[in-house]
């Protein structure tokens, strides 16, 4: 049976293997908990959340979240930090692509969901990608 572990070593390769990706952040791609605290770099971080056991089909929910640092903007007059909507979306596709793009035999993920949510405590705002796994193999 696979674990929450093997289900994050085969995201992290699968974008750890992209090119694109690697040269379009200017952090790193990281395992839950692994980012360095109060990292104000774009990063990438992985976590499975949920995973069913001892039966086949395996379910699990992995989230990718892609952070970004805030932007200053001048609205009404006054100066603001605001999600950088174009780094975000430009982050988010190239992850999805590689989502979208990967064959693994016996596994099958789903991009479900996608949102965007505010780290304030390190003026970033972060991509939640949550991933549906369907797997089929030991």
């Amino acid at each position: 049976m696979k674990t929450s572990f093997d289900i994050d070593k085969i995201v992290f390769e699968l974008l750890s293997g992209s090119r694109e990706l690697k040269s379009a952040i200017k952090g790193g791609i990281y395992y839950q908990n692994d980012r360095p605290d109060g990292s104000t770099d774009e990063d990438v971080v992985i976590n499975t959340i949920t995973m069913t056991q001892d039966f086949l089909p395996q379910i699990a929910t992995s989230n990718v979240n892609i952070y970004v640092a805030d932007k200053k903007r001048r609205i009404k007059g006054t100066e603001q930090l605001k999600p950088n909507h174009e780094k975000l979306s430009e982050l988010t596709r190239i992850v999805l692509d590689v989502l979208r793009g990967s064959r693994i035999d016996g596994l099958k993920l789903i991009p479900e969901s996608q949102s965007i949510l505010q780290e304030a405590s390190i003026k970033q705002h972060f991509c939640n990608i949550r991933i549906a796994w369907n797997i089929q193999t030991y």
